[in-house]
């Protein structure tokens, strides 16, 4: 006697849909994406260590346009290799964002070299300064 398949079972529907992965080697299909590269514990730590050395070194700048700044976030872009530093003008201080990136620039070098004294790895990260725009009264009201 012959063996009767069943054509109404569960799976059978599913075999026949082609799907994304279809044909894809697995360890491709399921591997991380490259935006979480980079922000591991020891980036986040990195980037601390940064914040920290930069708030003390712009207070202790002599252009009266470094002192006037403080750092909002330093975030890596897209590894530690590279840091981006966003900056604002203080509560009381006017800044003008041009003077104050040309002031950046000419301290980039004494920056730099200030956070590779301060931080322990083999190579400084390069830093990318962006000065944020300066919020009006309106915007600061609670």
């Amino acid at each position: 006697m012959k063996r009767q398949f069943r054509t109404n079972d569960r799976l059978s529907e599913l075999r026949a849909a082609a799907d994304a992965d279809d044909g894809q080697d697995p360890r491709d299909f399921f591997k991380r994406e490259s935006s979480t590269r980079g922000q591991g514990r020891k980036t986040r730590q990195l980037c601390a260590q940064v914040t920290q050395t930069l708030e003390q070194l712009l207070g202790e700048a002599a252009d009266a346009q470094l002192q006037a700044l403080h750092v909002v976030e330093v975030a890596p872009a897209p590894d530690a290799s590279q840091l981006v530093v966003l900056l604002a003008s203080l509560a009381g201080g006017d800044v003008d964002p041009g003077e104050a990136e040309a002031a950046l620039g000419r301290a980039a070098g004494w920056l730099r070299s200030e956070i590779a004294a301060a931080i322990h790895r083999k190579r400084a990260p390069s830093l990318i300064f962006r000065i944020l725009p300066a919020a009006s009264p309106r915007e600061v009201q609670p």
